[in-house]
C-alpha cells in the first residue's frame, strides 16, 4: 500500500444480505474499513451522528424513507454518495440529487458499473479531503497574519514604532525566542492589550 494513502470508511444503507455481500467483495481492505451497515435511513443518520463516514452507498427505497434526502444530506457533509434507485424513479431523483453532487445508478446495474461509482465516490472524497486541508491551513495562516497585524498596531499605539519597526521588532523577536511569529504576537498582545 503507498505511503498516505487514505483509508475509508464506507456506510451501506437500506442494502439486503446479498447485496451487502456484493458490496463488501467491491471494498478491499487496502483501501476501505469494513463497511458498516444500515438497515433504514433513520439507522444511518444516527450512525453518522455517531462517527464519521467517508464514503454511503444507498440502496433505495428504504424502509422509512426513499432515500433522497438521506443521500443530498449526507453530500452536503461531504460525503460521497452512491444512491442506487430503481430504474423507474431514475430520472425524478436524479434531478432531485445531482446538484448535491450524488452519484446515481439505474437498478438493475452490472457489478463493473456499481464498483466504477464506487471509485468516483472515492476520489470525490480524496478530492474533499485534500480541499478541506488547504483550507485549513489557509485559515490558519490567515488567523496568523490577523495576530500578527493586532500586535503590530499595539506596537505601533502603544510604544510609537512605525509599521517597519513593528515587523522587524515581532521578527527579531521570534528569531531570539524561537518562537512563532503568531506566538510573539500573542505575547504582546496579552501585554499590551487590556
Amino acid at each position: 500500500m503507498p505511503s498516505g494513502k487514505n483509508i475509508y470508511k464506507v456506510l451501506v444503507a437500506g442494502a439486503n444480505d446479498k447485496t451487502f455481500a456484493l458490496l463488501q467483495t467491491l471494498l478491499p481492505g487496502s483501501s476501505y474499513e469494513p463497511p458498516m451497515r444500515a438497515g433504514s435511513a433513520g439507522e444511518a443518520k444516527r450512525m453518522v451522528m455517531d462517527c464519521t463516514v467517508d464514503i454511503a452507498i444507498l440502496n433505495a427505497p428504504m424502509r422509512d424513507e426513499f432515500g433522497s434526502q438521506l443521500a443530498v444530506d449526507l453530500a452536503r457533509d461531504d460525503v460521497g454518495v452512491v444512491l442506487l434507485v430503481p430504474g423507474e424513479s431514475y430520472d425524478q431523483v436524479c434531478f432531485q440529487v445531482e446538484d448535491e453532487g450524488v452519484l446515481t445508478l439505474s437498478k438493475p446495474l452490472t457489478q463493473q458499473t456499481l464498483q466504477s461509482a464506487i471509485r468516483l465516490a472515492t476520489a470525490l472524497r480524496g478530492k474533499l479531503l485534500r480541499m478541506d486541508q488547504k483550507s485549513r491551513a489557509l485559515q490558519e495562516k490567515m488567523a496568523d497574519i490577523r495576530t500578527v497585524n493586532r500586535a503590530k498596531w499595539l506596537l505601533i499605539e502603544q510604544l510609537r514604532m512605525t509599521e517597519s519597526e513593528a515587523h522587524y521588532y515581532i521578527e527579531r523577536q521570534a528569531m531570539d525566542m524561537r518562537l512563532s511569529r503568531r506566538e510573539v504576537a500573542e505575547n504582546i498582545i496579552r501585554s499590551y492589550d487590556q
